[in-house]
């Protein structure tokens, strides 16, 4: 029997060249590499299917999934504007936007009023933010970033956090701040793209924590060192834990294949793949 699938965590091609948007560029290459580091077998480039929207969406149909999060980003490095998100996903069921601010560079009040926007006017579903990945970088219970979790916390929406072993210094890819801010906000949902991988158990006792944490270790799941997370998901971490492709990172079909295979028990899949990130988005599908 088929499966409802949430992805969320997903960008096509198009978007960037850090995604392979064009062939013969640093981060076409560098999208090829990822592919090969996180274990995706056949062809590295197969992103380039996602060169077009429509060719993104029929990646999305056939790997069958329901729906797929378009995740923008607001870092000195890559971006892509909560209007661009907004255009992409308005009229396509099959995909859900998630907005982005950075405090950095907007000021904190700019940034406020840009949360407010993206959800009130553009519809989007969360905000994601990239402390990491500022210049400077920030840690994740920075000052400048309190009125933003704030401002998710009245508008009843998550903020979703970029981690992971990618972060430009690893310093910041450190989960006890999550745990303050956790304590800080109890009634935020907060949502750790990649799972802050390798730091497999010390996010998972976060979570154990504080229910509000959930995670989404998305293509870290299938690196040594995170079976942690598919015996929590079996046990406490049931409604936290979240299905991410990565993609254009790892093939959207062959990491359903390879999800299924991980060893979760029957009884916690719909969760995990589609229950969980409806409820936390209040998504109506």
């Amino acid at each position: 029997m088929s499966r409802k699938i949430i992805d969320l965590r997903s960008r096509p091609a198009f978007l960037h060249d850090f995604y392979g948007a064009t062939p013969g560029t640093p981060g076409f290459e560098t999208a090829r590499w990822l592919n090969r580091r996180v274990g995706t077998r056949g062809d590295d480039a197969h992103f380039t299917r996602s060169h077009t929207l429509d060719g993104y969406l029929a990646d999305v149909r056939e790997a069958g999934i329901t729906a797929a999060a378009i995740i923008g980003r607001d870092t000195p490095g890559v971006s892509t504007s909560n209007d661009r998100v907004q255009e992409l996903v308005a009229g396509r069921p099959e995909l859900i936007g998630v907005g982005s601010v950075d405090p950095q560079r907007q000021g904190t009040a700019a940034a406020v009023a840009e949360v407010g926007r993206a959800v009130t006017a553009l519809g989007l579903k969360g905000i994601n933010l990239e402390p990491g990945f500022l210049d400077p970088a920030i840690a994740f219970d920075d000052p400048s970033l309190l009125p933003v979790y704030d401002a998710c916390d009245q508008l009843k929406v998550p903020v979703f956090l970029m981690t992971g072993p990618t972060t430009p210094d690893p310093r910041f890819n450190d989960p006890a701040p999550v745990g303050r801010i956790a304590r800080s906000f109890p009634t935020l949902n907060i949502v750790i793209h990649h799972g802050f991988w390798p730091h497999v158990a010390e996010i998972v006792g976060i979570a154990f924590r504080h229910p509000n944490v959930h995670i989404v270790p998305d293509m870290y799941l299938f690196l040594p060192g995170s079976r942690l997370y598919v015996e929590a998901a079996n046990g406490f971490l049931r409604d936290q834990l979240l299905f991410g492709s990565s993609y254009p990172f790892r093939p959207m079909k062959q990491t359903v294949e390879d999800f299924l295979k991980l060893g979760f028990d029957g009884a916690v899949l719909d969760g995990l793949l589609f229950d969980n990130a409806r409820r936390l988005l209040a998504l109506d599908l």
